[in-house]
């Protein structure tokens, strides 16, 4: 059952936040969804936030909503992280709540709750097709950073459940980066044999990708651009396995909202010519 726990009039639609309870985490999960106005049922494209985030930041922050207005798409926008008194948590931002990573935690103490992979891709999918009109045969994800990496793996492994794929600023190779390193060793455990099914990277060059195309927008003022994103190594990957990947470098631009508000209307357009 889905809780609705504010609702706002904005850019021709209804936005609406929520909670409800999860099973995959055990814990209630909120999350955002803005809908355009008519009857429905609506393609709908699910944006995972990145490091520190809520539901909140991509709805204030991205100016995604006229854009989708324009093209009749719905979003939802989930938290990044199980919440509340008894789930685990970390001092650091890039470890525990707010930093799900979107996988499903093997390790004590996160293996009771970090279960955000499922979470996206069950119990998040089956609360949203059921309580609003939203069409699940047209459906796409993107997300930013963290939630660029859960974008890109989550699509990568279930290409049933999405049309369309794109990230901003994504962390492309866990197993090639600090932030992928401490929190997957944290989540999954030192073996890294186990990362490689959540490393977007090491899903390509082990499957190969069955969408037509995969838009990847950084800014070359991103500080973290060389030392966690390395969009190259994605580009390199896909090449190598006949796969179609599109990163478009944009000069002057960094990590924050500035960036994703510039181009999200790129996105939203790409994924409505998909879905």
């Amino acid at each position: 059952m889905v809780e609705i726990l504010n609702t706002h009039r904005t850019q021709g639609g209804t936005l609406r936040y929520c909670r409800h309870d999860s099973a995959a985490t055990g814990t209630p999960m909120k999350f955002s969804i803005w809908t355009p106005d008519g009857e429905g049922p609506f393609p709908y494209l699910v944006w995972l936030s990145g490091l520190t985030c809520t539901e909140d930041n991509f709805t204030t922050k991205a100016g995604a909503y006229a854009h989708a207005a324009k093209h009749g798409l719905a979003i939802v926008a989930p938290d990044t992280s199980p919440r509340g008194d008894g789930v685990a948590d970390d001092a650091a931002y890039d470890l525990g709540q707010g930093a799900g990573f979107y996988v499903d935690a093997t390790q004590a103490p996160w293996a009771p709750h970090f279960s955000m992979y499922s979470y996206v891709t069950n119990d998040l999918l089956a609360a949203v097709d059921g309580a609003f009109p939203l069409d699940p045969s047209r459906r796409g994800i993107f997300g930013h950073s963290m939630g660029g990496h859960g974008a890109l793996t989550i699509a990568l492994k279930n290409p049933d459940l999405f049309k369309s794929v794109s990230a901003f600023s994504p962390i492309v190779s866990p197993l090639n980066c600090p932030w992928g390193d401490k929190a997957l060793t944290a989540y999954l455990g030192a073996d890294r044999a186990a990362w490689r099914a959540h490393d977007a990277t090491a899903l390509i060059e082990d499957q190969g990708s069955s969408f037509d195309d995969i838009l990847v927008d950084q800014g070359l003022a991103d500080n973290f651009l060389e030392s966690q994103l390395k969009p190259e190594m994605l580009e390199a990957a896909a090449a190598r396995a006949g796969a179609k990947v599109t990163v478009r470098r944009q000069e002057g631009y960094d990590h924050s909202y500035f960036f994703i508000s510039t181009f999200v209307g790129d996105h939203l357009a790409w994924h409505a010519a998909r879905i």
